[in-house]
Formats: structure tokens, C-alpha cells, sequence
């Protein structure tokens, strides 16, 4: 008869336990995929106490549902909670930590390496909450020592884990698919920060190899394993979004979509792959499937009404890309109305697309778009201690209407839709930029016809800058890099918009790339990346600089020389 005391006993008991909680959180999970997300809640809530990945995704759909509200309470309930869960898996660790010796690796029970990957995981999600929280620098460089701890347990658990003295347990798959999303996750993001960027963030010394990074969450999002569905979120995230906000613009639809298929057949009704299915379909240019998928998305579920929103913001850039300015416009009120992310975007949004209406047409609900870009500087808000740089485009391009005879903004639909590089998203479908082209061409003739004023150089750079994308859409590259090299010969004149010539920049260096002028696209982007500061959207320019050098794989010795 057992004393109680026999330590094999207590380490079967463990596994046992560790294995059926990781059964039930699994299921938890698969309702959630389901759209049944409260239910999956009152699946996790009885054990978060008690167990570590109860704890853990239980936080974790709450800080899901925070950042999508974007309320303070719910954003501090979460911060809350994925304290308590991170406190859970404390109880589960090794008293002496670290796993860099093999008398410590080899002690180490199954249940304790998962509880160091769960930790980890806490972590770097508190960090991503402190960051919206708190606004100020040291509530930031906390966040970034909580990223740092995180980083350094995932990279000693990797190479723990292939080393001769990890011994596999039973419920390895889920031990390897949450470091492999741990990994993968920071190889791939810190792919692509420029290093500027990095030093800011304490990373400096650290940097992320794009390709590994890839490589490991494809492993962590095949497998079936509970990190398998937050795998393949961040590669659809960064096929689909960040390579066009961050990068080149050349996401791999094909990878994101074969990713996406067997989520689709599992969960045909599943929001969240509805939406991604919709963003594959925008990417390619395939406006009138992605408007019905955003839409049955939203039908899908109305648990969560703010993932609502995620499918209005991009039903109206749908409709930006047909130019039916009332349908964006209405999507765009919408937003105004029901989310708290960027109230002062979705205005002055609101406004830019009365303002491509004709003089002479009514406007819905008898708003006036004077008015609207007057409201967009009142409504700022800050994350991190910083207004989001979106929000300060917005407020600073509304500024001209703040007096009694404003000149208007030519096309700021178009200028926003650039923003967020909407001009690779049309390159698919010709007759998309041919539209696009004619609204540049009325909008340059209605300048060209205008009284001489203060905006007029700035004004007329704006549509060259946009002209070029439109012509390298349509394949006429000379005359795509005459309308860039406007703009950077116009560059002492220009008054405002000083982000428009290192982005002009940029534009005529990927342009030399698609020509395999590689020198000439280093050159340039040196120019970008140096020679221009305090700018518009600048971060988010570096970012694209950055993206477009390691497409060209130039070191930073490479850029120099080529000065």
C-alpha cells in the first residue's frame, strides 16, 4: 500500500492531470473556433485556480476579447487575470530556475517544462497588455523587460528540448507546439524590426531570422497541438496584413490560403477564419467574394460584436477599392459609432469620403465633411503614451479645414488607402486601378484649374507619388518612375507632406528591384532610410525600408558602399 509518498505515484498523478487538462482546454478551444465563445469560457472558468493552461487560454480569450473592445475595465481584467494565470504556473515551476545545466534539464518533470512554456507565454501576453494599459515610459520599458524574460525562457526551452537531455513525455506535441510558437513568433517579429527600432525596444543585440521564424510556426500550426490554431493566426496575420502594413506588399496568399483550409473545413462557420478567408480573397483582387465573406463573418456570431469591426474596416476599404465612396462611407460610420480603436481615423475617414463626392450630391444623414475633419483633432487618443501614428496623419492632413475657406485635401481616400498599401492590394485587377487612375487624373485637372495657393506643390506631389503606383500597377515602368522622381526633385518645395519624398523613395527602389537594378534600389533606400527624419508615418516607412533591403539581402556594410 503507497505511503503517498512513492514519487513515481505523484509524477503519473501529474501527467494524468496535465493530460486531461490539456484534453479539456482542447475542447475549450474548439468551441471557441465555433463561435461559441462565452460557452467556451464556462468550459475553462472552474479550474483556472488549479491549472496551468485553464489559467492560460482562459486569459488568453479574455485579452483576445480586450484588445478587440478596447475598454479600459476590460482591458485591466485581463491584465488581472493574466497575472493570476501566470501566478498558477509559478506554483508548477522548478524553484531554481534556468535549464542550461544537464543535472537541471534532467531533473526537470514533464509538468515543470510545461509550466516554463506557459510562463513564457503569460509573459509576453502581460507585455502586450501593459503596453495598451498604461501610458507611461516606465509602464513601456516594464513591458519590455517582461518581453525579454519571455524570450530568453522560450530560447533555453528550444534548445533544452533538442538537446540529448530532454526525455519526451507523453503530452510533448503540446510542450514543442508552444515553444515552436514562442520561437517562431519572436523570430519572425524581430525579422521585422529595423534595428533603429530594436534598440529602441531594449532588443538591441537581438535580431530574428525571417525564414526560421516561418518555418517553425508552418510545424507548430500543422500539428494538433493547442498552440496549433495561435500558430497559424500569426502566419495569417503576417501573410495577409503585416507583409502589406509593414512590408512589401507581397504576402503569400497561396500559403496563407493553404493554411486556412483545414480550419475551414473544421469550423465552415468559424469567424475568425471567415474574416481571414475574406482577406485572402480582397488580396487578390477578388473584392465581390471578400465583401461576401466579411459579410457572412459578421453573421456568423454576434457574441462579439467587435469583431464586427475588424470586418467593417476592411468592408470599407472594399468598397474604397470600387471607389462607391457612400458604401465606405457607411462602413466607416459604422465604426465611428461602435468601436473605441481610432474614433479620430474613422471620421476623418467619414469626411474623405463626402469629399469624393460631387459638390452638388446630397450627403447621408446631412452631414458636411467641413465639419467632420474640423471634429478629427478632438477626438486623439493615446496607446502607450503615444498617439497612434495613423491618428496624428489624420489629425495633421485635417488641419487645413480648421479655417473659414479651407482648401481642400484632392484625394485623401486615396492618400489613406496608400497608408495602408492599398495599391498592391488593386495590382490584381486592372480595371480596379484604371479606376483609380481616372479619380487622380480628375483630381490633377481640378488642381491644374485651381487659384495658386499654399498647398498647391504638396497637392500635385501627392497625385504624382499616387500616379506612379497606378502606372507600375498597369506595367508602364518609365512613366511610373518619371512621376516618383517628380516628387524627389520637387522635395525643397514641398512645405507639409515631407513624408511624401522618402516615400517616393521607397516606391521608385522597389520599382528598381521588379527591373533587377539591384544597386540603384540599395542606393535609394540608403537615401530613405538616412537622409529623412521626423516625419509623417516615419516607423512605418522604416519598417518597409528594412522589408525591401532584406529582399535585396544588403548588409549594412552593402548600403554604405553603395553611397
Amino acid at each position: 500500500m503507497s505511503n503517498g509518498k512513492d514519487p513515481n505515484a505523484a509524477a503519473n498523478s501529474s501527467e494524468m492531470t496535465l493530460k486531461a487538462c490539456l484534453d479539456e482546454c482542447m475542447e475549450a478551444l474548439d468551441l471557441f473556433l465555433n463561435n461559441h465563445f462565452n460557452e467556451s469560457l464556462e468550459r475553462l472558468r472552474p479550474r483556472v485556480h488549479e491549472s496551468m493552461y485553464h489559467a492560460l487560454i482562459y486569459a488568453t480569450v479574455l485579452e483576445m476579447q480586450a484588445m478587440m473592445t478596447f475598454q479600459h475595465d476590460d482591458i485591466t481584467n485581463a491584465g488581472n487575470t493574466m497575472k493570476s494565470a501566470q501566478e498558477v504556473c509559478q506554483r508548477f515551476r522548478r524553484k531554481a530556475q534556468g535549464l542550461a545545466s544537464k543535472s537541471v534539464g534532467d531533473s526537470l518533470s514533464e509538468v515543470q517544462l510545461h509550466a516554463e512554456v506557459c510562463y513564457a507565454e503569460c509573459q509576453l501576453q502581460r507585455a502586450a497588455l501593459t503596453f495598451l494599459q498604461d501610458e507611461s515610459m516606465v509602464s513601456f520599458i516594464k513591458g519590455g523587460i517582461k518581453v525579454r524574460n519571455s524570450y530568453m525562457i522560450y530560447k533555453e526551452l528550444h534548445n533544452f528540448i533538442k538537446s540529448h537531455n530532454c526525455v519526451k513525455g507523453p503530452s510533448h506535441i503540446h510542450l514543442e507546439g508552444g515553444i515552436s510558437f514562442g520561437v517562431g513568433a519572436f523570430n519572425l517579429t524581430l525579422s521585422l524590426f529595423p534595428p533603429r527600432i530594436l534598440k529602441m525596444l531594449e532588443f538591441a543585440g537581438f535580431s530574428g531570422d525571417k525564414e526560421y521564424g516561418l518555418s517553425l510556426l508552418c510545424e507548430g500550426a500543422t500539428g494538433m497541438n493547442l498552440r496549433s490554431m495561435l500558430c497559424a493566426l500569426l502566419l495569417l496575420c503576417y501573410h495577409t496584413f503585416l507583409t502589406f502594413v509593414l512590408g512589401t506588399g507581397e504576402g503569400d496568399v497561396s500559403e496563407a490560403e493553404r493554411l486556412l483550409k483545414p480550419f475551414r473545413l473544421r469550423y465552415p462557420r468559424g469567424a475568425i477564419f471567415l474574416f481571414f478567408a475574406g482577406r485572402t480573397e480582397e488580396i487578390k483582387g477578388n473584392i465581390d467574394e471578400a465583401v461576401a465573406l466579411f459579410e457572412d463573418g459578421c453573421k456568423a456570431q454576434q457574441t462579439w460584436k467587435q469583431f464586427h469591426h475588424m470586418c467593417y474596416w476592411e468592408l470599407m476599404w472594399c468598397f474604397t477599392f470600387k471607389r462607391a465612396w457612400k458604401m465606405a462611407y457607411f462602413y466607416a460610420d459604422l465604426l465611428s459609432q461602435e468601436s473605441r480603436w481610432s474614433k479620430a481615423m474613422y471620421v476623418y475617414m467619414k469626411a474623405a469620403y463626402l469629399s469624393m463626392l460631387p459638390k452638388e450630391e446630397a450627403r447621408p444623414f446631412g452631414e458636411d465633411e467641413v465639419e467632420l475633419f474640423r471634429k478629427v483633432p478632438t477626438l486623439k487618443q493615446k496607446i502607450a503614451g503615444k498617439s497612434p501614428p495613423t491618428e496624428k496623419f489624420a489629425i495633421r492632413k485635417a488641419r487645413r479645414y480648421k479655417v473659414s475657406n479651407p482648401v481642400r485635401l484632392p484625394v485623401p481616400v486615396l492618400e489613406m488607402m496608400y497608408m495602408w498599401n492599398g495599391f498592391s492590394m488593386i495590382s490584381k485587377q486592372p480595371e480596379l486601378t484604371e479606376g483609380m487612375m481616372q479619380t487622380l487624373v480628375d483630381a490633377e485637372r481640378t488642381l491644374l484649374e485651381s487659384h495658386e495657393n499654399e498647398y498647391m506643390m504638396d497637392d500635385r506631389c501627392l497625385i504624382h507619388m499616387l500616379k506612379g503606383l497606378c502606372f507600375k500597377n498597369q506595367g508602364v515602368l518609365l512613366a511610373a518612375e518619371e512621376c516618383f522622381n517628380k516628387v524627389c526633385l520637387s522635395e525643397k518645395k514641398i512645405k507639409f507632406d515631407h513624408y511624401l519624398v522618402p516615400n517616393a523613395l521607397v516606391e521608385l527602389s522597389l520599382l528598381y528591384i521588379d527591373q533587377g537594378r539591384r544597386d540603384a534600389a540599395i542606393k535609394v533606400l540608403h537615401k530613405a532610410k538616412h537622409n529623412y527624419k521626423d516625419y509623417s508615418m516615419e516607423s512605418r516607412t522604416l519598417f518597409r525600408v528594412h522589408a525591401a533591403l532584406a529582399k535585396l539581402k544588403a548588409d549594412p556594410g552593402e548600403e554604405d558602399s553603395q553611397l
